[in-house]
């Protein structure tokens, strides 16, 4: 399965001949190659799968991906505490 991960172009650059940006994805920063959008520009989001910018997509989609990935993040973190409290019943029987 492959992940491609939506991040907002905050800085377009080149390096070493290649469109370059780099890409913030909530309090975090990436350089990305943007060689497969060369069409991005600060303010664009863009869907980056390892390090490569693969394609542009607009604000809602990438809201509307960013709201899917807190959910299944709250689903993991809720199964893990259940995982964990039901252990806890196994290994106090």
């Amino acid at each position: 399965m492959c992940l491609g991960v939506p991040g907002k172009l905050v800085e377009v650059r080149q390096q070493d001949d290649l469109p370059m940006g780099r890409v913030e994805f909530g309090d975090i920063l990436k350089d990305v190659c943007l060689a497969y959008t060369p069409e991005a520009q600060v303010g664009d989001y863009v869907l980056v799968h390892v390090g490569f910018a693969i394609s542009r997509i607009d604000e809602a989609e990438a809201q509307e991906t960013f709201r899917l990935l807190e959910e299944i993040g709250e689903f993991v973190e809720n199964d893990e505490a259940r995982m964990t409290n039901d252990e806890r019943m196994t290994n106090s029987e």
